[in-house]
């Protein structure tokens, strides 16, 4: 199999929003190689975290809807996501409640290396994260 792929957060968009027909169908392609192993996908968290960001602000995602494009994301087969875990795990804070999704990424790395303190200014969305208290 040849080196991996690095697939860049438009190729992610124009396949879940599916607005430019001729990019869907190459995304669509892509990640269909990708399932069936004829190509190694990979992607970064940063990636997914900008998808977030641009399906919230430019195209009114819900949270759930957000949920289940970043779920599908992280089970497609041949694709790896830098931080697969803490990424699942922010998700799951994101889509919970009222949290952004960069605070719940910061809050699932604090718990990946078992921090208990934090020191911050943002009171609002870290105030409440059950085993982590504020320094400040």
């Amino acid at each position: 199999m040849d080196d991996p792929v690095f697939v860049d957060t438009n190729v992610f968009l124009r396949f879940f929003v599916r607005d430019i027909e001729s990019f869907y169908q190459k995304a669509r392609d892509l990640f269909e190689k990708g399932e069936s192993g004829k190509l190694k996908l990979e992607t970064s968290d940063l990636v997914i975290a900008e998808i977030v960001w641009v399906l919230e602000s430019h195209y009114d995602f819900s949270r759930s809807e957000i949920k289940e494009v970043i779920a599908t994301i992280l089970e497609t087969r041949n694709l790896k996501v830098a931080n697969h875990s803490r990424v699942k795990e922010a998700v799951a804070l994101y889509s919970a409640g009222k949290i952004d999704f960069i605070d719940a990424c910061n809050i699932a790395y604090m718990r990946s290396k078992d921090f208990k303190k934090v020191a911050t200014f943002d009171i609002k969305h870290l105030k409440n994260i059950e085993g982590i208290s504020n320094v400040l």
